[in-house]
């Protein structure tokens, strides 16, 4: 465990500032890969054969009962995911993200190069809002030490996945990086197009397995030195309708699922009800950064042995 280290700043209301600290010594250097699925629902994927995300559940912490943020649909699902807050604090409410407030709630990997610039910090979405100048958008911003813009309306969306995971595994081989989100969009717009969450949206979801094996491979061939304690974090923004829609109230729709893998996480299924909102606050805090009241995270680390 290390030593948490704080500082008061003086004012009209005095305020702890947490920084994190360097892992001790001969301890295993913490890094976080965060993959996004968009729009997964719990019950199918169960369905699904999906040996490497089946692997990952037994060598971690898993609900297939968690709860994203209504309305549930993609804009307020990622932005809560990412910077740890409920839509009345980072702004968002539809696929609209205009109304943001990320400079006061920002995402994850923003938060980490504000505290630790010399952290290495990598994002890459073929969803335009997530990382680029649309609707609103970007949720993350110019702050990752790398951003990978892609457009899966352009490219194709099975397309721009396996591009966007070439992309990742790219960065986990050639670089040193320390946080990573990717994201996967093809299942939900499989649904969409078919209006359905039958053989097209499993296959998409067999094709979403097949590129997080793609990046566990990458990063246990890192591993070889025992020098880095990966955890990989899996998560989707939203479940769906038999229609393959979402944005409503019921049950299908508001649950997901949560996963926490790697050495520096509890084996076996989650008791309570994991959210959306943990998942930001869960890598941060396997990296080491303690949070402070003044950020006014919503969520809490979940799944992690300390």
């Amino acid at each position: 465990m290390c030593a948490w280290r704080s500082r008061v700043l003086t004012g009209l209301a005095a305020t702890w500032v947490a920084l994190a600290c360097s892992p001790e010594q001969g301890q295993p250097r913490p890094k976080v890969l965060l993959i996004g699925i968009d729009g997964v629902r719990p019950d199918i994927l169960a369905e699904v054969d999906t040996p490497n995300l089946d692997a990952l559940i037994e060598g971690g912490a898993y609900s297939d009962r968690a709860r994203t943020t209504r309305p549930t649909v993609s804009g307020p699902g990622w932005s809560s995911m990412l910077t740890g807050v409920w839509p009345d604090k980072h702004g968002v409410t539809s696929n609209d993200f205009s109304g943001s407030r990320y400079e006061r709630f920002p995402d994850f990997l923003t938060r980490i190069e504000s505290l630790r610039p010399e952290l290495r910090t990598f994002a890459v979405a073929d969803w335009m809002p997530l990382v680029g100048d649309d609707s609103g958008g970007p949720l993350i911003g110019a702050a990752p030490d790398v951003k990978h813009v892609l457009n899966g309306y352009e490219v194709g969306w099975r397309e721009a996945d396996s591009l966007s995971t070439e992309i990742a595994v790219q960065e986990l081989g050639s670089a040193d990086p320390d946080a990573l989100f990717v994201y996967l969009g093809n299942p939900d717009e499989t649904s969409h197009h078919h209006g359905s969450i039958g053989v097209e949206y499993r296959e998409a979801i067999r094709e979403a397995d097949r590129r997080v094996g793609q990046l566990v491979e990458a990063i246990r061939a890192r591993e070889g030195d025992g020098t880095e304690d990966w955890l990989i974090l899996v998560s989707t923004d939203h479940g769906r309708r038999m229609d393959g829609g979402h944005g409503g109230d019921s049950e299908e729709e508001f649950r997901i699922f949560f996963l926490a893998s790697g050495p520096s996480a509890v084996q076996g299924r989650l008791e309570g009800t994991p959210r959306i909102v943990d998942v930001a606050v869960t890598a941060l805090a396997h990296l080491g950064f303690q949070p402070e009241p003044a950020w006014e995270l919503d969520g809490s680390a979940v799944g992690l042995r300390r």
